[in-house]
This record gives C-alpha cells, structure tokens and sequence, in this order.
C-alpha cells in the first residue's frame, strides 16, 4: 500500500521578544502564524471501519493541534523564561494578560521544534508527521522534517 502525506493548515496570532537580539524583535510584537502540519501514512484498507480511506481524519488531526498548539498560542505572549523578561510577563499576567514562558528562545525555528515534540506525542502510531511549516510573516517561515531529525 502507498504511504499518502495529508496536510492541515492552520493560522493563530501570538507575540514574543527576543531578549538579546541585536534587531527589532527585541521588543515585544506579535504575528499571524500560519501552520502547516503534514502526517504520512497508507490509508484504511478495512471497509468495515468507518475511516476506511483515509490516513487520519482530517477532524482528529485538527483536534490534537488545535489543542496542543492553537488553543495554546493563540492570542499569547510568548517570552523565554530564562530571561529578564519574567518581570514583564508578570507584569502582563497580573493584568489578565495570557502569557506563556517557555524553556527556548521563542523564534520561529525553536517554536516548530516544540511543536513537532507535541503534536508527535499524541499521534496515533501508524501515524508519522512528516513535516510542519511554520509560517511567521509573508516572505518568512521555518520547516522541520522528520527525515532531518532521525
């Protein structure tokens, strides 16, 4: 049977700083994610199963995203938690304001590494993600592979 890759796009506003940057994104800013998450695996083959034919329901992968990444980020600031920025995030936070203080510097390149661990973890096993783009503005966007990573 042939494997089939199947593909789910999905779009969260987050913000973040980079602390230490030589650049703009220093300061705190936000952007329109786009993500695109790919899954690899043969189809169905029992005619008898009520998914006979598909890979993955495209509902069951939207749920493990939506979950462990949109309802997450979404509408979050994100700032390293090993950085002067804690004082801000409290500051935030004691103001109602969603913030997540995560272990990495919250760049586009470390955020879909974090992804890929998540979304890995709750796929069911004859399921592989094959890749995830993570689109941070129009022209700018990190991808990870599964094949670079084995």
């Amino acid at each position: 049977m042939s494997n089939i890759r199947i593909t789910k796009q999905f779009s969260f506003e987050t913000g973040h700083a980079l602390y230490g940057y030589d650049g703009k994104c220093k300061n705190v800013h936000g952007h329109s994610y786009k993500l695109s998450v790919t899954v690899i695996g043969t189809p169905i083959m029992d005619d008898k199963n009520v998914k006979f034919g598909m890979v993955i329901d495209f509902g069951d992968l939207k749920k493990i995203v939506k979950e462990e990444i949109v309802d997450v980020f979404d509408h979050a600031t994100v700032f390293n938690k090993n950085t002067p920025h804690v004082e801000l995030a409290k500051a935030l936070e004691d103001r109602g304001h969603n913030v997540l203080l995560v272990n990495y510097q919250p760049t586009s390149e470390m955020m879909v590494i974090d992804f890929s661990e998540k979304i890995k973890k709750r796929l069911p096993s004859h399921i592989e993600l094959h890749s995830l783009k993570l689109q941070e503005t129009d022209s700018s966007f990190a991808e990870w592979f599964s094949y670079d990573n084995v």
